[in-house]
């Protein structure tokens, strides 16, 4: 498995990179597509559009939103269809929140990291 970055879509674009994935249901308000530069965008990967508005990105509510996001992802096929895309290559996800450290992106991450440690998912 290659490694598995997270970035905010807003910061410039790095050749250390490797595929930019979009993890946003959403599209990054104020971005033009045209400059971006995202390699993908995986929509369905992001949390349930219930959960998401839910969560609001409250530091409070982050705990429970990890459980509940992981066990979404549990049942996703998109997880599968992610780490093939990703391969044995470098993957940045990209996300518009503004806080770094409690977003959808850093638990998308280390699920990621952790489902590709343990091997391919059995259906």
């Amino acid at each position: 498995m290659g490694s598995i970055e997270i970035k905010r879509v807003y910061e410039p674009c790095s050749r250390g990179d490797g595929e930019r994935i979009l993890v946003d249901r959403l599209w990054p308000r104020g971005l033009r597509k045209r400059d971006a530069a995202i390699d993908r965008w995986e929509k369905d990967i992001a949390p349930t559009p219930l959960l998401r508005t839910w969560f609001g990105h409250r530091a409070d509510r982050f705990t429970e939103f990890k459980r509940r996001y992981r066990e979404q992802l549990k049942l996703n096929p998109a997880v599968t269809e992610i780490l093939g895309a990703i391969g044995d290559r470098k993957a940045t996800l990209l996300y518009a929140a503004r806080d770094t450290a409690v977003n959808h992106a850093v638990v998308l991450a280390e699920f990621l990291k952790k489902s590709a440690a343990r091997g391919p998912r059995r259906k």
